[in-house]
């Protein structure tokens, strides 16, 4: 992925050009200020994509974590439980 660097003048004054860009060649935009990096500029989409392919690492990780620990049941077992909660909240 190819990240282009532009001054924070570009921000304001070719805000459209730097949208368009990031949105349809989904290439982040780095924004400096005084010739070093400030912010980072990225599409929507591709924000939302970052955010929760981070959230299943940290997800992931946290299940590694468990099973190392043995922080772990059967799966049956859970799945009962699920069930029994379930049933619990749908008759009360």
């Amino acid at each position: 992925m190819e990240t282009v660097i532009r001054p924070s003048s570009d921000l304001r004054n070719h805000y459209n050009e730097i949208s368009r860009q990031c949105r349809e060649y989904k290439t982040p935009v780095i924004i400096t200020v005084n010739g070093r990096g400030d912010t980072a500029v990225l599409g929507l989409q591709d924000y939302y994509q970052m955010k929760s392919e981070l959230e299943l690492l940290r997800t992931l990780s946290e299940a590694e974590e468990d099973v190392m620990s043995g922080r772990t049941a059967p799966a049956d077992q859970t799945f009962q439980s699920l069930r029994e909660e379930l049933k619990l909240r749908k008759d009360g």
